[in-house]
């Protein structure tokens, strides 16, 4: 019982990601997403497209890499693509996040889900790199199907969109096409800062 105590902690902690709010509209723009419909989508994608990775992929660590790889931000926030200063800061909050909420599962499935975490973030594996694909790509689709709403409210430039996603088609080649194409078209409908 020790076990499932553990596990049913941990399921209720974990539902606070989904008032995690991101910058990212809905495809219909009526409001942000949350960070466990984000979750929720790039799972969803990671099944659709796995035919897109330039390697091999396992989706039975890809899924459950894409659906806990936000978990830390219930402790540390969210921190906007583009916010630099944000950036500063962010491996320090979401290691500490990280600490304490995989702590609350039983080591076993703990120790799991922090490796996992942890080889997202390293951004070395196949997997990861895949992961990574969809986590860049999702926010770029909504914002394509809201009319760069995010874009045209942050500001957002050609630049910084290339920087987040340098490393992109190291996951998926055809789809850091299309996203660039996305991008375009936003450039010349002027949602996008061609800069």
């Amino acid at each position: 019982m020790e076990r499932l105590k553990k596990q049913m902690e941990f399921i209720v902690e974990v539902d606070k990601v989904k008032k995690i709010i991101r910058q990212t509209y809905l495809a219909d723009s009526s409001r942000k997403e949350n960070d466990a419909e984000h979750s929720w989508h790039l799972a969803l994608m990671a099944v659709l497209l796995k035919e897109y990775s330039n390697e091999e992929v396992d989706l039975s660590k890809v899924v459950p890499m894409v659906l806990i790889h936000d978990l830390v931000e219930i402790d540390a926030g969210d921190t906007y693509a583009y916010d630099e200063a944000g950036a500063a800061d962010k491996r320090s909050r979401e290691t500490k996040a990280a600490d304490r909420i995989f702590a609350i599962l039983p080591e076993d499935q703990g120790s799991w889900f922090r490796a996992l975490w942890e080889e997202f973030e390293a951004y070395e594996t196949a997997e990861a790199k895949f992961a990574h694909v969809l986590d860049n790509c999702q926010p770029l689709l909504l914002n394509d199907a809201s009319d760069g709403l995010s874009w045209s409210e942050h500001g957002v430039r050609k630049s910084q969109i290339y920087k987040r996603n340098e490393r992109t088609a190291e996951g998926s080649r055809e789809i850091w096409e299309y996203m660039k194409e996305l991008v375009d078209k936003h450039i010349r409908l002027g949602h996008v800062i061609n800069e």
